[in-house]
């Protein structure tokens, strides 16, 4: 897809925690750099005349009811990578929580579309997937890398992705039209959702997203810890 479902949050994160000098660094090491920048224009242009469009018609569209009930059920989704990836890591209390959220969610919350589980006491988490369990368990990120369509990762979350579809319920759907109708969908929905967040993007683009896809996966890795180490001549 052309919007990886962190840059999102990644923006978002940017604006509250990253430091100004963050930001602006384009010293750091990228030593895949001059590849990625071409990747990241290619993924730019495509976004900038297919997706975005699509998504600005899908939001003018949407009421914003429906716009936010459509996202948690994706989100609801989730929750089973979110499971997979606790128990990996050995987050058995934060297994129990994601496993209840997508119980509840899915029968009471109609399938997500309300969240229901939030008033049982059963709190979202950041969400985990396979990257950050290769993280967890020592492999380090390796290079800075901008896939096609998939947008920012690195070498250590770029395998993962294919673990990542295979516990995508989506998948399992039999009926092809309907599967890619969901994927369309999703994608559209999280774009959606993007547009805001763009505001938030400053200076060049590439540098900006980099930093901040780099910092954020490291928040989720370290569960919160924050380690300011863009100053480094190289990444791990």
């Amino acid at each position: 897809m052309l919007i990886d479902r962190y840059v999102l949050k990644s923006l978002l994160f940017a604006a509250l925690l990253l430091p100004e000098a963050v930001m602006a660094d384009s010293e750091q090491g990228d030593p895949l750099e001059s590849y990625n920048r071409v990747m990241f224009s290619f993924n730019d242009k495509a976004d900038r005349w297919v997706l975005k469009p699509i998504a600005e018609g899908y939001r003018y569209v949407m009421p914003d009811f429906f716009e936010r009930g459509v996202s948690r059920m994706f989100s609801n989704l989730g929750e089973v990578l979110n499971v997979a990836n606790d128990l990996l890591q050995g987050k058995v209390g934060q297994a129990g929580n994601d496993g209840g959220r997508l119980l509840i969610n899915s029968t009471v919350g109609i399938a997500g579309f309300f969240d229901v589980a939030k008033y049982a006491g059963l709190e979202k988490s950041d969400g985990e997937d396979f990257g950050q369990t290769f993280g967890a368990w020592g492999v380090g990120e390796g290079a800075y890398v901008v896939l096609p369509f998939f947008g920012p990762s690195t070498l250590r979350d770029a395998p993962s992705l294919v673990l990542d579809s295979v516990f995508n319920p989506i998948g399992d759907v039999d009926h092809v039209p309907t599967r890619n109708q969901l994927y369309g969908t999703r994608v559209t929905s999280a774009r959606a959702d993007l547009l805001k967040a763009e505001k938030l993007v400053k200076g060049d683009r590439y540098t900006f997203v980099r930093d901040v896809y780099l910092q954020r996966r490291q928040f989720l890795v370290n569960d919160g810890e924050v380690e300011d180490d863009f100053g480094d001549d190289d990444y791990n």
